[in-house]
């Protein structure tokens, strides 16, 4: 019995409520396979997670959290479940976390630094990925897999 509470203890709490020392509003544009949306969002972050909350005309209509784990609405999956799911299942693992973050791809594969950020390009059998980062913009495509994300401040 004791065995059932600790499995059911570390299984919700991958999914629960954090403290977030970092939390800015964005406009967000995401178009994946699995998700699409356009309008403003909540990007909340710690050392140790993440959690990006799209809205539309005011109302929270998705979550996503990531930790060890991303849980979306749907529940908890591994990161290349995630990616497998709403991305493309050749990605690295952590590449959500370092797109919402703004940090490079790839383990930085063909960085170029700009004059405010950098930019990567990416291209193999499976993707072709531009991806830039500058002071107040993300900017993510994959021309092969028609996914983009668009991360922008709101001032």
């Amino acid at each position: 019995m004791k065995y059932l509470i600790i499995a059911f203890a570390l299984l919700f709490t991958a999914c629960s409520t954090k403290n977030y020392e970092v939390t800015q509003t964005k406009i967000i544009i995401i178009k994946s396979p699995k998700l699409k949306f356009a309008d403003v969002g909540y990007l909340r972050n710690s050392e140790k997670s993440i959690e990006l909350e799209l809205f539309t005309a005011g109302k929270a209509i998705e979550k996503i959290t990531i930790n060890h784990l991303i849980c979306t609405s749907e529940g908890c999956m591994t990161k290349s479940g995630f990616n497998k799911d709403y991305m493309h299942y050749s990605y690295p693992s952590s590449i959500m976390q370092n797109i919402l973050l703004g940090h490079p791809i790839y383990d930085g594969k063909n960085r170029v630094q700009t004059s405010d950020g950098f930019e990567q390009k990416i291209e193999d059998e499976n993707v072709n990925i531009t991806y830039r980062v500058s002071s107040n913009v993300t900017f993510f495509k994959d021309s092969n897999n028609k996914i983009i994300f668009k991360i922008k401040d709101t001032k």
